[in-house]
């Protein structure tokens, strides 16, 4: 298919993604939560924790992700570096759907991991992506080491596992978060290493309705070929920035109930 087989939707899409693509939409979205920070650390550590319980009610989502926030003393990096065992165990009752309190200790863990032995998330990204050229690989590379040390079984459900044609949809949300640079100040753009042309469509029930009800994707299930198959779409929609009409097709199906 060419460019111009999609040019009325390219410009429906870009008008959506004009509307949606502002400051407002912070005040009602979880990437509220990163924006309290100025630091690079707070932000990313913020957002990835953030992601990762981003389903369910958007205000539930919000405020359990303040919750954790608080539980960290308002500031994830230094909590993460500096924290003890002993620390860690104000987070055993924390809940939010099938995420529990479990999970949420080994995320802990497995961060301070990551910032102390990897330098952190950025740098773990950054050095697979810029190695590889390739932001699917460095998720499947990511899982890994997350998981290299002892983890509670039924924790592996809360990182997507693409080999197993997961969608990936709050890993891809939380690096479109990191890395798209746009001029309204919602995606903070801090991850510069990565282009935005190597990012894959965070897909959701919404983002995927609204993508079969436009043809642009024809698969059926929400899993890793279709986000890969919208993603390549998008591509012919803005080469650089596939990924920005993320904000159109959520904003279309969420608040237009397109």
């Amino acid at each position: 298919m060419y460019l111009s087989h999609y040019k009325d939707i390219k410009d429906f899409l870009d008008e959506k993604y004009q509307k949606y693509n502002c400051p407002e939409y912070i005040d009602t979205d979880p990437i509220q939560i990163p924006h309290l920070f100025s630091k690079q650390e707070n932000i990313e550590i913020s957002a990835f924790l953030t992601a990762t319980i981003a389903w369910g009610q958007r205000k539930t989502i919000i405020n359990n992700s303040k919750h954790l926030i608080n539980f960290m003393d308002n500031n994830p990096y230094d909590f993460i570096i500096n924290a003890k065992n002993k620390d860690f165990k104000r987070f055993g009752n924390f809940k939010h759907r099938t995420f529990n309190g479990e999970d949420c200790i080994y995320f802990l863990f497995s961060l301070q991991n990551i910032y102390k032995k990897y330098g952190g998330l950025k740098k773990i990204f950054e050095d697979n992506v810029i190695k590889t050229n390739n932001v699917k690989n460095a998720i499947i590379f990511f899982r890994k080491i997350f998981f290299e040390l002892p983890y509670p079984q039924r924790t592996q459900k809360h990182i997507a596992d693409i080999t197993k044609n997961s969608s990936a949809k709050r890993i891809n949300m939380f690096l479109r978060w990191m890395v798209r640079k746009d001029d309204f100040g919602v995606d903070f753009g801090i991850w510069n290493k990565i282009p935005s042309s190597l990012l894959f469509i965070p897909l959701d029930v919404h983002c995927g309705r609204i993508a079969r009800k436009l043809n642009l994707l024809s698969r059926k299930q929400n899993d890793w070929k279709a986000v890969e198959e919208l993603t390549d779409v998008l591509k012919q929609l803005d080469i650089k920035d596939p990924v920005k009409y993320d904000f159109a097709l959520f904003g279309l199906g969420v608040f237009e109930n397109f």
